[in-house]
């Protein structure tokens, strides 16, 4: 056990069988409880899982809305899936939650790579290598506007001509950039070159100490410091068993991970943070504080 590790823990609800007003209570819960320091939803417009049917809130309205009720959060949603959007469009309207959060938004992006979904909708989904390099894209259009009175960009996707987004984020230069995915050759170059923090979305531990010692490799490669990303993983908790959530995240708090999110299943079980906060978090920050 490596000891004077900082971490820093949150809780993902994902938006789908469920309501806006469980949403808010529990992310209202988790606001009044320091031991939570961020909160999430993802992007998706339909459930996850064999059965699409059923209510699935739009996450970044949903973000907004939970912006403005919430004090101390950081919040985001993990992750928005490029292929949703126009890049620039969304610029626009994270930089309104950030506005709307006085500050509080870590800006979350992967590639997309829901094939139903953009099949319902007649989105186009590109080939992994393609949409890889429209995320790359993607976050420097969004950099561009965020830190340029008047943004210009040319690339092979995505174009911007003399392009204003106002009011520009609170946070300087720019919110965080959440960067999801663990493809090795493309995701994580893009990761290195564009992320404040790296996020696994899940798997063995030791599928995530390979693919952060390959992060690692490219931001050799281009001059960046490892350390300079955070690393973070998703884990679904087991409410019936915290014990056993706790001990599956220390393993992976000893393989270098940081920023944990645990992810909550509807419906959401009454005082979950403050279950999460006594009985995992606290615990853990106990073993890894310094000196420990």
């Amino acid at each position: 056990m490596v000891s004077g590790r900082q971490l820093s823990f949150g809780i993902k609800t994902a938006p789908q069988q469920t309501t806006y007003e469980d949403i808010l209570r529990v992310w209202q819960e988790a606001d009044a409880n320091p031991a939570i320091e961020h909160a999430w939803v993802f992007d998706h417009f339909i459930p996850l899982g064999p059965d699409p049917a059923g209510p699935c809130l739009e996450g970044w309205t949903l973000l907004a809305a939970l912006a403005a009720r919430t004090e101390r959060l950081r919040i985001g949603v993990m992750v928005t899936g490029n292929t949703y959007r126009h890049p620039a469009v969304l610029a626009n309207i994270a930089a309104a939650v950030d506005v709307i959060s006085g500050g509080r938004l870590d800006f979350g992006i992967g590639a997309g790579w829901n094939e139903l979904e953009h099949d319902m909708y007649g989105l186009e989904l590109p080939p992994p290598g393609r949409r890889i390099r429209m995320l790359g894209e993607a976050c420097e259009v969004i950099r561009r506007l965020w830190t340029e009175e008047t943004a210009s960009f040319e690339g092979r996707y995505y174009r911007l001509r003399e392009a204003r987004c106002e009011p520009k984020p609170v946070q300087k230069p720019y919110p965080p950039f959440v960067i999801g995915g663990s493809g090795e050759q493309l995701t994580l170059r893009v990761a290195a070159q564009y992320a404040d923090i790296w996020n696994f979305a899940g798997g063995p531990v030791e599928t995530f100490l390979h693919k952060s010692a390959v992060l690692d490799r490219h931001c050799q490669e281009i001059g960046r410091d490892p350390r300079s990303i955070e690393r973070s993983v998703q884990l679904r908790i087991d409410d019936a068993d915290l014990a056993a959530t706790r001990e599956l995240v220390r393993r992976y708090v000893d393989a270098g991970a940081t920023h944990l999110v645990l992810i909550l299943r509807p419906p959401f079980p009454e005082g979950i943070t403050h279950r999460l906060a006594d009985e995992v978090i606290e615990p853990l920050r106990a073993a890894y504080r310094p000196g420990a």
